[in-house]
């Protein structure tokens, strides 16, 4: 078991199931993705970047989100409060799984 899923494993199922899922999209969309444990959370490197994720009491925090202007307006629904990097998706409503990807990609392809 690798460090991610050690991280994974200390949440209750319900959120083991949504970080499960949010791991496995990195590799769906960038299969040779590194991922590793950078400030004591799964870390993903995305190109020339990196982006995390890590669950809190309420929701999955998703970070860094920012230099994506052209998509602001799909993400602004997510962006935490006074933050210009951050999202959270709450526990109570499923993760917008196509957004992510999106973001995945890319971030990836930022210079």
């Amino acid at each position: 078991m690798n460090e991610i899923e050690k991280y994974i494993q200390h949440f209750e199922p319900e959120i083991q199931e949504k970080l499960t899922i949010l791991r496995k999209l990195f590799f769906e969309v960038l299969p040779n993705t590194e991922e590793s444990i950078r400030y004591k959370m799964p870390a993903y490197k995305v190109g020339k970047h990196h982006l995390y994720f890590a669950a809190y009491k309420k929701h999955i925090g998703f970070y860094p989100v920012y230099g994506l202007t052209e998509i602001e307006d799909k993400v602004s629904e997510y962006r935490a409060k006074n933050t210009k990097d951050s999202l959270h998706f709450s526990h109570d409503k499923p993760l917008p799984i196509e957004l992510i990807k999106e973001i995945i990609r890319r971030k990836s392809e930022l210079k």
